[in-house]
């Protein structure tokens, strides 16, 4: 028994001189200007800059120096959750910034396009537009969730959008993540959700986008099992196509591909060339 208090005694006397030295160490930080270190807002895959939006993570992956401008041209990307963008996409963000290209995102947790997270991509567009000197018209890149993101987005903004770029995106809330698991985002019941997709699902308002004559460019597999390719990239091109807009869009089928990490997914030459492009187009319309 009395080797037991002992060793209670002993371990909380250990704690106690724990407590002491962090306390002391932080003291002598203070003393010194210094402050206790605190966890990145975001950890980058490339160089740029992560700061808070709303009291939301947010980043901007940054070209060198040298081939910045004013207005920068620039893409909002989607879905910027834990992690994302990650390391499969890296060699394809490394050719955006090597085009003097920043990609920019607000994690805006699993918003799935709703009123509030178009809110949070909204803050992001106005600090990087209004006050960092940005390109007032961004291309939109989205992958897989980040498809309801961006294009529930910029079916509210047309104006502000100089194309749309996707990799396996979700247009349809109904195929992914459902009605059901989507509802509460949007502070709705799944019947109430229901009630008005008109309002809330990106598939239903792509008519405003083939008017507003947005180019959109979509790589998806045709084995996608999470986002199916018919009623999301493929229904998107049916709507632009009864909207006489079929000229602005195209759709790459990867053949035998699923939601996957394929690379031909993330090297995918044209989606790149043409997400530049339009990037670049969006800067110098916003220089007009």
């Amino acid at each position: 028994m009395n080797d037991h208090r002992q060793s209670r005694q002993t371990s909380a006397a250990i704690l106690s001189l724990l407590v002491l030295s962090l306390t002391i160490a932080t003291s002598v930080a203070r003393a010194f200007g210094e402050e206790p270190s605190k966890p990145p807002i975001k950890t980058l895959i490339l160089p740029g800059e992560a700061f808070l939006v709303a009291d939301r993570p947010a980043f901007v992956l940054l070209p060198k120096e040298e081939l910045r401008r004013k207005p920068q041209p620039w893409i909002m990307y989607a879905p910027t959750l834990n992690g994302l963008p990650d390391s499969h996409e890296k060699w394809m963000h490394e050719q955006f910034l090597a085009a003097g290209i920043a990609v920019a995102g607000i994690d805006v947790g699993e918003g799935y396009g709703s009123p509030k997270s178009r809110e949070l991509l909204s803050a992001l567009y106005k600090e990087l537009v209004e006050k960092r000197g940005y390109a007032s018209r961004a291309c939109m890149l989205g992958r897989s969730r980040g498809g309801l993101w961006v294009t529930s987005w910029a079916t509210e903004n047309p104006e502000k959008v100089a194309g749309i770029a996707g990799i396996y995106p979700v247009f349809d809330l109904r195929t992914y993540p459902g009605i059901a698991n989507a509802a509460s985002a949007f502070g709705l019941s799944a019947a109430e959700l229901e009630a008005r997709l008109l309002e809330h699902n990106p598939i239903e308002k792509v008519g405003v986008l083939a008017k507003a004559k947005v180019p959109v460019l979509l790589i998806h597999g045709d084995e996608d099992k999470v986002v199916p390719l018919k009623e999301n990239s493929a229904e998107f091109v049916s709507r632009y196509k009864a909207a006489d807009a079929e000229a602005l869009i195209t759709l790459i089928v990867a053949k035998g591909q699923g939601h996957n990490y394929w690379q031909g997914f993330f090297r995918c030459q044209e989606l790149v060339d043409f997400a530049i492009a339009r990037a670049q187009d969006g800067a110098k319309e916003s220089g007009k």
